[in-house]
């Protein structure tokens, strides 16, 4: 069954990532949504870990590329390089040929350098020197930010930010799970010795079923209740778009699909609003993306469906 791989996986990745369960719930449902992951939070806290958990368990041939404010286009998409025997130019594939990448501190890279990553993410593809080459499937990118307080960031533009289905933030763990943590093995060991749980394939065949989970008319009249709430708020300087409102239900089919439902209930939206809206609404007073009070405040003023 599509529910049980999906929850071996998440039981899995509970073992090596402690006390952080919603959150790697909230990966995987973005891996099954067919979307890309933003992770926002401060260094140490386990955002490159999630990224190897997630590509170890499911067996994806796995690439990490560390931004920085030198690195260029080319370095992530590859170059075309002069063949002598061939008297012509050869294409020589970057690190975005791989099925997950790790766009580390994406945030630390120029906008230049961060928009390379947008056909890819978008088309699941890359043009070079007038060529169009297609990228592994699966296709899943996880990218870690750092607060944009920190010196040497440059603010992710909305378009980049808008390529994420979801955006999430790990926090410090509760007390009960750092204490395991300091006291129990080093994590990147544990992780060298897990073995794949599911194939790639298989997160091939979840994204499939999580496009036919069922949505009612009601539930379809919800959701568009929810991005008009946002487009009417003072609150806000701009609502959610039709793309958003289409990330939203992708997201929660495939939370339903965890779940072992082939419907998606209010609850299920509910469930991934934040991690979907909250990088794409900003706040009319500052500019700031909005809080999970903000958000709150919207799902409640929405009426469930009868």
């Amino acid at each position: 069954m599509p529910h049980q791989r999906a929850q071996q996986l998440l039981e899995a990745a509970s073992r090596i990532i402690l006390g952080k369960e919603h959150e790697l719930r909230l990966a995987l449902t973005c891996a099954v949504a067919g979307g890309h992951l933003l992770i926002e939070d401060v260094p140490g806290v386990g955002k490159t870990t999630l990224a190897h958990v997630i590509a170890r368990l499911i067996g994806l041939h796995y690439q990490r590329i560390q931004f920085t404010s030198d690195l260029l286009p080319a370095d992530i998409l590859g170059v075309s390089v002069f063949d002598r025997d061939n008297s012509a130019f050869r294409f020589h594939p970057g690190p975005v040929f791989a099925q997950l990448i790790l766009a580390d501190e994406i945030n630390r890279a120029t906008p230049k350098t961060q928009s390379a990553l947008l056909e890819a993410m978008e088309e699941q593809q890359v043009t070079a020197d007038g060529q169009t080459f297609t990228l592994p499937a699966p296709f899943f990118v996880i990218a870690t930010q750092n607060p944009t307080t920190q010196i040497g960031t440059f603010p992710l533009p909305e378009s980049q930010l808008d390529r994420f289905l979801m955006r999430i933030r790990l926090g410090y763990p509760a007390p009960a799970a750092e204490r395991a943590l300091l006291m129990g093995e080093d994590r990147r060991e544990l992780l060298q010795r897990s073995a794949a749980v599911i194939t790639p394939q298989d997160l091939v065949d979840l994204q499939r079923d999580a496009r036919q989970v069922q949505v009612a008319e009601r539930l379809a009249d919800y959701v568009h209740r929810l991005l008009a709430a946002t487009r009417q708020s003072p609150a806000f300087s701009a609502g959610l778009s039709p793309r958003a409102g289409l990330a939203l239900l992708a997201a929660a089919r495939a939370w339903a699909l965890i779940d072992g439902r082939d419907h998606v209930l209010p609850e299920d939206v509910q469930a991934v609003f934040e991690a979907v809206a909250g990088h794409r609404l900003h706040l009319a007073a500052d500019g700031r993306n909005a809080s999970s009070q903000h958000l709150r405040t919207t799902l409640e003023a929405v009426a469930l469906p009868g």
